[in-house]
């Protein structure tokens, strides 16, 4: 029985809804992107969303937009993808990484407090695995305790009076915390539906915002919008209406918008998106069933107070090493059965190491990675191929 780690779940639906697109004769940026953007605002509970070709180019422009660039600093965790850092190198700050909290996967809101200083501009948190990071509340707290250091540039930075919280929010789509939709909880977030995510439109992604006092939230969404058609300040839709064809390039931007081709897909998606949701559910509280007595560490997805996206089902063996993990991971795809690893701590890259980070800094992170194996976790599992997985987990790990 083979097993993948991440297809694309795809129906027939989504298909007629791209072959329809094709047949429209607008296959770039146009009507169903801005009709995508509405449906994710009023699903993220925002005023407005913006599409883009990723979520890395959502992050990225979220710190354009903030004013953030050369001389200034921007805090992250060292456990996550190159992308939630990548982009403070874009932009030309300076990037600060910080260990996670002892056996956790959460940035230390502490770690973060040392780190501020009067060039931070911005804290950017990380949803892993679909479950939105629980220390929101600390940040915006140390956010305001260190007002006094905060030296803004810019009116959106003036309009807000203190660091930035962003979120890398690449999994978190339909997660919530404490009633909040991910996407309503930090200043910025950036999601992600490339072709692993839950929702994808092959490539793409979308950033949101929450209301800045000051700042309509029609400016942000103009911004956006320059940012990624070439600093052009009409798009090809805008255009299209009669004698309207002459604009402007207000600064030498970016290239990053979505297509009406991706957003078909999206739209669809996001149609589907409860029905998902509800199928990773299962998929998860099958596997925390299946594994309760086995002795290994897995994530709490849903509670009281917070309910998962469940895009990635993390496992750790605790007092096992890496390279035994890695046996696993081997014992599985011998069994054809795909696994992964989420992530590598960013100081353990040669780009990172490169910028002076040193993993021996970083020990909890370090710890969290050394014993992590994610399963496959995706809407086109059959229970079948769950029960397959369980059994061969099972089995591997007990032989260890």
């Amino acid at each position: 029985m083979k097993v993948p780690f991440s297809p694309p779940d795809i129906t027939e639906e989504e298909i007629a809804e791209v072959a329809d697109t094709l047949r429209s004769g607008w296959i770039t940026t146009g009507p169903k992107t801005k009709r995508f953007e509405q449906e994710i605002a009023a699903f993220c509970h925002t005023e407005k969303a913006a599409c883009l070709n990723s979520a890395t180019a959502s992050l990225e422009l979220s710190l354009r937009i903030l004013g953030i660039g050369p001389g200034d600093e921007v805090i992250t965790t060292a456990y996550t993808y190159t992308a939630s850092c990548s982009v403070i190198c874009h932009v030309g700050a300076t990037p600060v990484l910080v260990d996670t909290l002892p056996d956790s996967y959460d940035m230390d809101p502490q770690k973060v407090r040392e780190a501020v200083n009067e060039r931070t501009k911005a804290v950017i948190c990380v949803d892993l695995a679909g479950i939105v990071y629980p220390y929101y509340e600390e940040i915006y707290q140390i956010a305001e305790e260190k007002k006094e250091l905060f030296c803004p540039s810019g009116r959106i930075q003036e309009a807000l009076g203190r660091i930035a919280v962003l979120s890398d929010g690449a999994h978190s789509f339909g997660a919530s915390y404490k009633g909040k939709k991910s996407g309503e909880i930090a200043d910025f977030t950036s999601f992600s539906f490339h072709a692993v995510k839950n929702l994808t439109t092959a490539e793409g992604g979308a950033a949101v915002w929450r209301a800045i006092p000051g700042i309509s939230s029609e400016e942000i969404y103009k911004q956006f919008m320059d940012l990624s058609l070439h600093g052009q300040n009409k798009d090809a839709l805008a255009k299209t209406k009669l004698g309207n064809w002459e604009y402007d390039i207000v600064a030498p931007y970016y290239k990053c918008n979505m297509t009406d081709i991706m957003a078909a897909i999206g739209l669809v998606q996001l149609k589907r998106y409860p029905e998902l949701l509800k199928r990773r559910k299962e998929l998860i509280e099958t596997y925390n069933r299946g594994f309760q007595d086995l002795g290994i560490q897995m994530l709490d997805h849903y509670g009281e107070d917070h309910s998962s996206s469940g895009h990635l089902y993390l496992t750790r063996l605790p007092g096992r090493t890496r390279q035994e993990c890695n046996q696993v991971i081997t014992k599985l795809a011998e069994a054809d059965i795909a696994s992964n690893v989420h992530y590598k701590p960013l100081p353990m890259m040669t780009a990172y190491k490169n910028l002076g980070f040193d993993i021996q800094d970083y020990p909890n992170a370090y710890h969290m990675f050394e014993n992590e194996i994610t399963l496959p976790l995706h809407t086109c599992l059959t229970d079948e191929q769950v029960d397959y997985i369980i059994s061969t987990f099972r089995k591997i790990v007990k032989e260890l």
